[in-house]
């Protein structure tokens, strides 16, 4: 751990929250000294502190040990790069339109892979009076299921969680952007429990 850098990055998010040392140090019982002697890089936070900066500083515990907060690229807002993460614990689905670190239930996630459809993960699409009705011939038990479907388009997305012992089908509107499918601008994604993520 690089005090010096640990410091300075210590110094801008007490800024950024327009909050004194006397501030921080009495939110976290400890002196304003301390911080000072944090900030001019005599001295890194003990490790058992780390933990009331993070929550205090909206920053994780380990990029306060690394002194730097990388700035992802700006995005473009184009939904055609959307990822989807899945806490394997809880089942929290998460999605973003660009580069994030993530973690639920303690554990990293890192972004799923679509899979292109194959003859045991298909959808069946049929295009009922402006929307779409979507059937899955697949498992719906507790121990393997579809567990949502997404309609991605280039502006929008709609998402929808799918539980077990339900019917595996959905019905959706027809978005702007074009029909149905990658080849004509819209994405349908799909998560089964046990073998990932599909994509049509």
């Amino acid at each position: 751990m690089d005090c010096n850098k640990v410091g300075i990055l210590l110094k801008a998010l007490r800024r950024e929250k327009a909050m004194t040392q006397k501030q921080v140090a009495d939110r976290m019982h400890i002196s304003d000294k301390t911080i000072s002697k944090w900030e001019r890089g005599l001295g890194c936070p003990d490790v058992s502190l780390l933990g009331e900066l993070s929550e205090l500083f909206e920053v994780n515990i380990e990029k306060i040990l690394l002194g730097d907060l990388e700035l992802n690229d700006m995005e473009t807002g184009n939904l055609k790069r959307i990822k989807f993460y899945v806490c394997p614990n809880c089942g929290n689905v998460i999605s973003t339109t660009g580069d994030a670190e993530l973690s639920c239930c303690g554990r990293k996630l890192a972004p799923l892979v679509a899979k292109p459809a194959d003859e045991k993960h298909t959808a069946v699409v049929t295009d009922d009076d402006g929307e779409y009705y979507i059937t899955f011939d697949h498992e719906m038990s507790k121990a393997h299921f579809i567990s949502f479907v997404a309609y991605v388009s280039t502006d929008r997305s709609l998402f929808i969680r799918l539980y077990p012992e339900q019917t595996a089908a959905v019905r959706l509107p027809k978005m702007s952007g074009g029909k149905l499918g990658k080849k004509f601008g819209s994405k349908l994604y799909y998560y089964c429990s046990k073998e990932g993520l599909w994509v049509l």
